[in-house]
């Protein structure tokens, strides 16, 4: 019986002794990922409330019953709303590169990890087709496949730089979007003929329209209603709003700020202070709006959209960073005095080490190969060089 064939990279049984003298790991992740959860139950629970089918603005809300309902809404829309989403596509981005590294240093080829994660995706794909048809059209689990199957094939094993590039132009298209959403209600507001707006305005397009076909009709044929609203919005989604967080996502990991927090306290401060702060000012028009205090025009209740989606996501990656921060107290572990700087062999996420004897653990905290450079050769790297 012949044996299985062995990675070239496969961790070294000398490395055990590294290994132990390994930092232990931090609870960050998993602290994040459980209070994101929190946040999106919390998110999603207006979506369930079936006393009207009318719907605040561009949001999920229906009308208030009542101060608290109001105060609650606002509280909501500000914190919460277009919030949670980001933060978890932000989570899903750093989870990628956690699981690529957690399989290289296993001894698996990088091929086989990146058709490991191709599977992986489209199994969320598959699992989001089932949950907007049986259940509910607002599925995000087939967001975040279908824009994780592209960037991967486009982006995972690019580098650093050329991942950072593309955020700024993302950025730069989404903030571009938001402000022509702004001028575009306000020009239909002031410079549109009142029969035209008011034509606009009794179309309903929000929730008052998608809630009764996804659910006032029979089961069957509501399944199709769903399934259909589901592949309407899935393209945009994908494309638009969940990359960009998800490549920020990367970045996080390379330097592994959530895995070592202890080492980035002050850039997790820093970014969960402007972050939180960005985001829920970014949320304060659309919760003047449910408060009262204004209307936002009936012909473009859409207009707030990209810029509270925008701010969502400064606001989710603050709350990662805030997340870190609260691990970080929960064991009691002492800050660093200073993050290294990133390692240039791990710009392509998780290049194979540049020889075949470098250890896991050393590769994983950035200790050097007990091998000298000159012995190695060149070293070897996956995906193109882009």
């Amino acid at each position: 019986m012949t044996s299985a064939p062995v990675s070239a990279h496969a961790p070294d049984p000398s490395s055990a002794s590294a290994a132990a003298v390994a930092p232990p790991r931090s609870l960050a992740p998993d602290v994040a990922r459980g209070l994101m959860l929190a946040l999106i139950a919390v998110a999603n629970v207006s979506w369930y409330l079936w006393r009207s089918t009318e719907s605040v603005g561009g949001t999920p809300h229906i009308p208030a019953d009542g101060p608290l309902d109001t105060i609650a809404q606002a509280v909501m829309t500000i914190a919460v709303d277009h919030r949670a989403m980001p933060l978890f596509a932000f989570l899903f981005g750093y989870g990628m590169v956690q699981f690529y590294r957690s399989r290289i240093d296993r001894g698996l080829a990088p091929g086989a990890v990146r058709v490991m994660m191709r599977r992986r995706h489209w199994a969320m794909l598959l699992l989001g087709a089932l949950h907007a048809a049986l259940l509910f059209y607002g599925d995000i689990l087939g967001v975040y496949a279908v824009s994780a199957l592209v960037l991967v094939w486009w982006f995972f094993g690019r580098r650093s730089r050329t991942l950072r590039i593309w955020v700024i132009v993302l950025a730069a298209v989404m903030a571009l979007f938001a402000l022509f959403s702004i001028v575009s209600g306000v020009a239909l507001t002031y410079f549109v003929p009142a029969e035209v707006t008011a034509e606009m305005a009794a179309t309903d397009m929000g929730t008052g329209f998608t809630r009764p076909l996804a659910y006032d009709t029979p089961y069957l044929v509501s399944v199709l209603y769903r399934l259909g609203l589901w592949a309407v919005s899935l393209p945009f989604a994908a494309l638009m709003g969940a990359p960009l967080p998800i490549l920020l996502g990367w970045l996080a990991a390379r330097r592994r700020i959530l895995d070592e927090p202890w080492r980035h306290v002050r850039l997790l401060r820093r970014t969960a202070v402007i972050g939180i702060a960005i985001g829920w000012l970014g949320g304060v028009p659309e919760a003047l709006a449910i408060l009262g205090l204004y209307e936002l025009p009936a012909a473009a209740p859409w207009m707030l959209t990209g810029l509270t989606s925008l701010t969502g996501i400064a606001c989710g990656i603050g709350y990662a960073a805030l997340f870190g921060l609260l691990a970080l107290r929960l064991e009691g572990r002492a800050p660093a005095d200073d993050a290294p700087r990133p390692d240039t062999s791990a710009d392509r996420d998780l290049s194979p080490p540049s020889a075949p004897t470098a250890c896991p653990a050393r590769r994983a905290h950035r200790t050097a190969a007990a091998t000298s450079a000159s012995s190695s050769g060149p070293s070897p790297r996956w995906g193109s060089a882009r």
